[in-house]
């Protein structure tokens, strides 16, 4: 496997469309930086968080899980309780080619203040909003900011084509929009 380049990544997005909004360069503007880097692309977090409640006093059950378990806020600063989780989603949309698998890394400017970016590899064939999930390791409230720079997407170009992709089998979260929570 390959670790595909910022001029593969251009490429794709001009011929393809594969993330959409794009941004060609590094953008920092007294923000956290987002946009195209050497070896992936830097995908920020939109205004839409779900931010975890435990006020239902309810189990956290990933194949009976209710929404009544997050408070839905759209801000332009999210603040996660401590030793808490919110949800967000991307502002870029990727469609990603059938022979490429992406994964995924939170930026260190939020994981030196003990905040986490969990996302799981996007799936060759699949697209979408990516949803987020940001933990707040800390005993502290920690802050994230949306429409800035939360993640790093790393493009890794497979040996072939999978004999059958994320839409070949319609997988349950294709072409999701916003933040999209667990479902079975």
């Amino acid at each position: 496997m390959a670790v595909l380049s910022d001029k593969w990544i251009r490429k794709m997005v001009s011929e393809h469309k594969m993330i959409s909004p794009f941004e060609d360069k590094q953008i920092r503007q007294n923000k956290i930086s987002y946009g195209l880097s050497s070896f992936g692309y830097d995908a920020r977090v939109s205004n839409e968080f779900k931010i975890f409640t435990n006020v239902n006093s309810e189990i956290v059950d990933p194949k009976n899980f209710k929404a009544s378990n997050f408070v839905t806020k759209n801000v332009s600063e999210c603040i996660i309780p401590p030793n808490s989780f919110v949800l967000a989603s991307t502002v870029e949309y990727f469609k990603i080619p059938k022979d490429v698998l992406v994964v995924c890394l939170g930026k260190s400017t939020y994981a030196r203040c003990g905040i986490i970016v969990n996302v799981t590899p996007l799936e060759p064939g699949w697209e979408g909003h990516v949803t987020l999930e940001f933990s707040n390791t800390t005993p502290l409230p920690a802050k994230v900011y949306a429409n800035e720079g939360v993640a790093q997407f790393i493009f890794l170009k497979g040996n072939e084509t999978p004999e059958t992709t994320y839409s070949d089998r319609n997988g349950k979260y294709m072409g999701q929009t916003g933040v999209t929570l667990p479902k079975i």
